[in-house]
């Protein structure tokens, strides 16, 4: 017998998501990013704060992004001004990116903002809970 949609985990899970994106997105608006373009510029600050200059492809892997869609939110971050990226010296095919000042000043606001978002839309549940339960799911193997 079918669940009925508010007994469905994978339905309830969509509506959720749904709702987590709006509020994301018009947060992230008012600082002339999408939600994608967020995440890779996030990605790409963090990585370089930690003292790594990653190339498409370990970006990629962290934002657990398509290489291929990962490469084109690329060119749209350099068009504004908000990565670079740079020839690798050890392999002049790679390119190795870096957040320019315009984008190592918005990254940080722009994280802010997604956490307010991820704060409230968390509330009902305890951080450690959501934290354990969403770290399952998204890596089942671990």
């Amino acid at each position: 017998m079918a669940l009925s949609p508010g007994e469905s985990p994978g339905f309830l899970l969509w509506h959720a998501t749904l709702r987590w994106q709006r509020d994301i997105a018009a947060a992230l608006t008012p600082l002339d990013l999408t939600h994608v373009q967020f995440v890779l510029l996030a990605c790409t600050w963090w990585l370089n704060t930690h003292g790594e200059h990653p190339n498409q492809l370990a970006l990629a892997r962290q934002a657990g992004t398509d290489v291929k869609m990962t490469s084109q939110v690329l060119r749209a971050l350099e068009t504004k001004g908000l990565v670079e990226r740079e020839v690798d010296p050890a392999d002049t095919r790679a390119k190795r990116l870096r957040v320019t000042a315009a984008g190592a000043e918005l990254a940080p606001r722009a994280i802010a903002a997604v956490e307010q978002v991820d704060a409230r839309f968390f509330e009902p549940v305890a951080l450690d809970d959501a934290v354990t339960l969403l770290a399952r799911l998204a890596h089942p193997e671990s």
